[in-house]
């Protein structure tokens, strides 16, 4: 009875309260200094993605600026936006982030419940952001003042769209993980997918400072 009890002890070493046995950061190969662990590959391999990620919105605002008074005798972004729902979509997502580092702490401590709740209330504050941005773009397109009425409008929806819809994959994200974190535990593999949205949710972050910045700020000055 001892050895089952030994044995089932072994075999699921990343329950929470438990050992997770080699540490992530420790080294694969053969002897002191071998290849690096697959944390770290992984990591710098996210990195590339979000370096492309990051290349690909550049694109979109470099597009932005050109078209930003190419409004067609349409609505200004001064006439359009409603900086108190950007400030309060700003402040959503800031933090979010913040409680998204509060559950990677959480997972050092293999505190299961700390975590779920952390994510959980990252997720949360991330669906009110999304939620306040779906409201300004059905608000616009009530005002007739949808992408296809001038090229300033396609510029800002197809760069302030595209933020919004990587908020949306990343909240698909965080969900799956809650899910596999609850039925799997602390799993090295599950560990190293919480960094990458980590990464993730962060450059999300910079993207966003840049968007309320360049966007709505400028756009609706004088």
């Amino acid at each position: 009875m001892s050895d089952i009890t030994a044995g089932s002890a072994i075999r699921e070493p990343y329950r929470p309260g438990q050992s997770g046995g080699h540490g992530l950061f420790s080294a694969t190969g053969h002897g002191q200094g071998g290849p690096a662990s697959k944390f770290v590959t992984v990591a710098y391999g996210f990195w590339i993605f979000l370096l492309s990620d990051i290349i690909m919105f550049s694109a979109f605002f470099a597009a932005f600026a050109v078209l930003s008074k190419a409004t067609a005798g349409g609505p200004t972004g001064k006439e359009l936006f409603e900086l108190t729902r950007v400030a309060a979509q700003t402040g959503l997502l800031l933090t979010s982030s913040f409680t998204g580092g509060l559950a990677t702490l959480a997972t050092h401590r293999r505190s299961m419940a700390a975590t779920q709740f952390w994510l959980l209330v990252t997720g949360l504050l991330g669906a009110a952001f999304l939620f306040l941005e779906v409201q300004e773009f059905a608000a616009m397109a009530n005002e007739q003042a949808g992408p296809s009425r001038s090229a300033f409008l396609s510029a800002f929806f197809a760069l302030v769209g595209c933020h919004g819809t990587h908020v949306g994959l990343g909240l698909l994200w965080l969900g799956t993980m809650m899910a596999q974190l609850w039925v799997k535990g602390f799993r090295p593999e599950l560990l190293r997918r919480l960094h990458c949205f980590g990464l993730f949710w962060h450059a999300l972050d910079i993207i966003w400072i840049a968007i309320f910045t360049l966007v709505y700020l400028l756009g609706a000055s004088p």
